[in-house]
């Protein structure tokens, strides 16, 4: 497959990085024969570094790790598309993404606004969690419900639903919005603890818009 691709001069191929859960664009790098060879091999994304002229293995340093789900390329060869399961930021400022600027911002509006972008926030907020579950953090309201828990987390759950239906109730379309919040919120915790993936989840939601699903306690 390796000839099929076209690199320049200087022998690098540009590689998109998506996220394959939500589409989310992540980030640009350059691949070189080599490591698109890793890539393919190993199952986790390498790039050439072209100011440090070296191999570099994505989030082997921060633990940001990029596994690859897909790989393809554009119908002149000489571009790439990675789609991956992100592990925390992809990008070295800290955000979810590198594409966090928009033109017209200026600097003050870009550190007002949220620094994580629409369905964004899911995989950095389950990143976060994850990384409270393997390494607790003294203080942390996340990594407290990991020490005392599934009975806790669950009871979490329930009470966050209680919350959201009576804000319901209540038609406070402000207050639905923060109940959930805290519902979606320890409902991810949850999903941490019996570490099952995001994509897991995703992708049963898409099974179930195409009408594919199969119930797992009816399949027994």
């Amino acid at each position: 497959m390796l000839e099929r691709i076209k690199f320049d001069q200087q022998g690098l191929v540009p590689a998109i990085v998506q996220d394959a859960t939500n589409g989310t664009v992540l980030m640009l790098a350059y691949m070189n024969r080599e490591s698109l060879a890793k890539t393919l091999e190993t199952g986790t994304t390498w790039f050439y570094s072209r100011s440090r002229q070296e191999l570099w293995n994505k989030g082997a340093t921060s633990g940001h790790v990029q596994t690859v789900k897909e790989l393809l390329y554009d119908c002149d060869g000489d571009t790439l598309l990675v789609k991956v399961e992100q592990t925390g930021a992809a990008c070295h400022e800290g955000t979810y993404s590198c594409f966090s600027r928009r033109f017209g911002e200026t600097e003050s509006t870009l550190t007002e606004r949220p620094q994580v972008l629409g369905a964004a926030v899911l995989p950095e907020l389950f990143a976060v969690l994850e990384d409270r579950r393997k390494n607790p953090q003294e203080g942390s309201y996340t990594s407290s419900l990991f020490a005392k828990g599934e009975d806790r987390i669950l009871k979490k759950i329930g009470e966050e639903a209680a919350e959201t239906i009576i804000a319901a109730k209540n038609h406070s379309q402000g207050e639905v919005i923060y109940e959930m919040a805290d519902l979606w919120y320890h409902c991810l915790v949850l999903l941490a603890a019996h570490n099952i993936s995001l994509s897991a989840l995703m992708d049963e939601l898409a099974k179930r818009r195409s009408g594919k699903t199969v119930d797992p306690a009816k399949s027994k």
